[in-house]
């Protein structure tokens, strides 16, 4: 790769929430008062995967060409909805977790950009991942905030928008409605005002990866939802779609390939259902 040209690869992940019993999590962490927490056998399985991705998936997947780092929302859990599931409550807890966990694979890219989560997790008006962002080095927009709500990436021409919310649904029958909507309602926007719409929307929030793809001028038009990074929380299990279904754990590649121009892959893993009783 030269000096001057473009960087062809974007790596997303998002909704680690960091500093929840079912969220990503060190080996070890050390709390403001002085104890420990030791994570559980399956945030151990779920950091595996999380250094399966970066240290073998990414490099495979980008050619080992240089990348970009957008986190899309939601890398701290935060106090929210009377949940007892946190670690700690105390928000500094959580940020150091957090920046534990994405420094050392924020080191590694050429930029790295943050998006803000929902506000129950990360704060009235992300105020606990503008922290973060900062602490990390994000890219600042216009405004100079290091977290923001929504950014256009412009990949040698072609246009990605990320924003953190999505429609949701509790019927796997519907789970395409909201993402096709996206991308349909992009264009109406791209259209009415006169700019360029986008080549791809990146979304999250639902913890399960989903991608729609139609054909466009430019070859395909896409529109992806990333997996998160966090166990099933009971609020999942109340959820027609989740409450048989198992985590889906991961991040997606954005790159610009030299014949088949934009694409996306995947890395999910699925955790095993519960082991049967027999009788």
């Amino acid at each position: 790769m030269k000096k001057n040209d473009p960087v062809k690869n974007v790596i997303v992940v998002s909704d680690t929430h960091c500093g929840c019993q079912l969220g990503l999590c060190p080996e070890t962490v050390k709390l403001d008062g002085g104890g420990t927490y030791q994570a559980s056998s399956l945030q151990l399985k779920v950091l595996a995967w999380w250094n399966e991705f970066w240290n073998v998936w990414v490099p495979m997947v980008t050619h080992g060409e240089p990348y970009i780092i957008v986190v899309n929302g939601d890398a701290m859990d935060g106090n929210h909805h009377d949940a007892v599931t946190q670690i700690t409550h105390n928000l500094a807890d959580q940020q150091r977790i957090a920046e534990q966990i994405l420094k050392p694979v924020i080191e590694k890219a050429v930029k790295y950009y943050h998006i803000r989560g929902t506000e129950a997790h990360v704060g009235k008006s992300g105020q606990n991942e503008e922290a973060l962002a900062r602490a990390l080095g994000a890219v600042p927009d216009e405004s100079g905030n290091c977290a923001r709500w929504d950014l256009w990436l412009n990949l040698a021409g072609r246009r990605i928008h990320f924003t953190h919310h999505i429609g949701t649904t509790s019927s796997a029958s519907y789970e395409s409605t909201a993402v096709h909507k996206e991308l349909v309602e992009a264009y109406v926007e791209a259209g009415r005002w006169g700019y360029e719409p986008p080549d791809i929307v990146v979304r999250s929030h639902r913890h399960r990866g989903y991608k729609i793809e139609i054909a466009t001028k430019n070859g395909l038009g896409i529109a992806i939802i990333t997996p998160g990074w966090q166990l099933k929380t009971p609020f999942v299990y109340k959820l027609l779609s989740g409450r048989s279904g198992t985590p889906q754990i991961g991040g997606i590649l954005i790159r610009l390939g030299d014949e088949d121009g934009l694409y996306t892959r995947t890395f999910t893993k699925e955790l095993s259902r519960p082991k049967e009783e027999i009788i």
